[in-house]
């Protein structure tokens, strides 16, 4: 027989082989070779790893554009909100951890009681009324041993969902910064309509005042007189419109930069230029990039280890209980060797009838790891989608812009020459209030294609998860 402290050094060794017996299946990151292609359909692979992929507003190069971001960022409630449930999940986490460790509880018990005198004894002696002091200071321990790995399982499941939920704070961020950025180019482009009516409306003033004239001296006829109100009148109803819209717009960023719409002024900056052209990268970084992907690939993560949990119940639980301490009549004597008290026992707890439910808690968690898959796979699916999308509509805005802008030159190339036959007087005044009208309409739509450029280039930029 072996001697008695070799005998006990292995029971360590003992339980931590025991531990080592984690049940349920080891994690494997989802395979998506399948759905993953090797290049884009839109733009050849082109990684650019070392460009900043933070704040990649930056890349449009506009001062007040970065100061909109940042203020979203330090004030937005709905980030503050993600934010806090980071917290939460963390927490969760955190006190999921401390079931590595045993309990220890200090308990002080201090009482004095009076006994009666006719206490029900089965022996017919009487007991006179007493007055008993009690003092009891003790420390209280709990353990549950590990066995089948439940702790560990349950500490994977937190921390998982812990880092599920720090992916979804970065996915709110990514989307503010895109709604903000897409809502600022928005607004930039009702500032160039606005600029394009209020010259508009200045050239007809000024036609209409020459046409009053030509009208006094009998050369034209009232009729054009009429039709040149007409057309002032309604380009200043424009005007009033995109008044509305652009008010609308700077109120939708005040709400974006958590700052009360009264307090949130805008100055008129109309959209000029083109945005900066954005290399997509590898399809399979988008996986690495999206935290939406991050969140869901997280999550089957979590789900994978609540199956431990749910099949660890199937085997025995055995705990450790320990107690010591002091116990005494009299506070004098409380600290004394022979007021100490102990004690300490394992306990052993293993389900008899219960396996049916054991079995369909795990088949249920199963599932919930398959749920979690497929989506997943959703997600990935979703990711290459939207960068697909966005690399045809950066592409076909372009060529859509390109030849807008050919349209315009003409159309204010149409616009000068008819303006020219009509002070001639070969022509009349319908056909140059139609030039007009077309070369304002061009203008316009030149504004709105150049903003729709510069969404498509934030859209793409958040398809890939902020970066490239």
């Amino acid at each position: 027989m072996l001697p008695s402290a070799p005998r006990l050094c292995l029971v360590p060794v003992l339980l931590m082989g025991l531990a080592a017996c984690t049940v349920g299946p080891d994690y494997k990151k989802p395979d998506t070779t399948d759905i993953t292609p090797a290049t884009w359909r839109w733009q050849p692979s082109a990684p650019r790893d070392e460009a900043p992929k933070g704040d990649w507003w930056k890349v449009f190069h506009d001062s007040e554009l970065n100061r909109l971001e940042a203020l979203a960022i330090a004030d937005n409630q709905n980030l503050r909100a993600a934010f806090a449930r980071i917290q939460q999940s963390r927490a969760n986490a955190r006190a999921a951890a401390t079931d590595w460790f045993p309990g220890i509880d200090l308990n002080s018990r201090n009482k004095r009681e009076r006994t009666s005198a006719h206490l029900p004894t089965p022996v017919p002696v009487n007991i006179p009324s007493s007055q008993i002091n009690t003092f009891s200071q003790t420390l209280d321990l709990s353990y549950e041993l590990d066995l089948w790995g439940k702790v560990r399982r349950s500490f994977e499941s937190a921390r998982a969902k812990s880092e599920s939920s720090a992916a979804d704070f970065n996915n709110v961020l990514l989307t503010l910064t895109g709604d903000v950025a897409a809502t600022y180019f928005q607004l930039r482009a009702l500032d160039a309509d606005l600029a394009s009516l209020r010259r508009t409306i200045a050239l007809r003033e000024k036609g209409l005042g020459l046409i009053q004239q030509r009208f006094t001296a009998g050369t034209i006829q009232e009729t054009d007189v009429a039709r040149s109100k007409t057309e002032v009148a309604t380009a200043k109803a424009e005007l009033a419109d995109i008044k509305r819209q652009r008010q609308e717009a700077c109120d939708n960023l005040s709400l974006l930069c958590g700052v009360p719409a009264t307090n949130f002024l805008m100055t008129e900056r109309p959209l000029r230029g083109s945005p900066p052209t954005i290399p997509a990268g590898l399809p399979a970084s988008i996986l690495e990039r999206r935290p939406d992907v991050a969140s869901a690939e997280r999550l089957v993560a979590a789900r994978n280890a609540d199956i431990g949990v749910a099949t660890a119940a199937y085997f025995p639980a055995i705990s450790l209980t320990a107690q010591g301490g002091y116990l005494s009549k009299n506070t004098s004597d409380l600290f004394t060797a022979d007021s100490r008290v102990w004690s300490f026992g394992p306990s052993l707890s293993l389900p008899i009838t219960g396996f049916a439910l054991i079995r369909a808690n795990v088949r249920l968690k199963r599932e919930a790891r398959e749920e979690a898959i497929a989506n997943y796979r959703q997600a990935v699916l979703s990711a290459l989608k939207d960068v697909e999308t966005t690399l045809a509509q950066t592409r076909y805005r372009a060529e859509q812009s390109a030849a807008q802008n050919e349209a315009l030159a003409a159309a204010s190339q149409a616009a000068e020459l008819t303006h020219a036959r009509y002070d001639s007087g070969t022509v009349g005044y319908l056909e140059f209030l139609d030039a007009e009208r077309t070369r304002l309409q061009t203008e316009r739509q030149a504004n709105q294609v150049t903003a729709q450029r510069y969404i498509s280039t934030v859209r793409l930029i958040k398809a890939m998860g902020g970066g490239w």
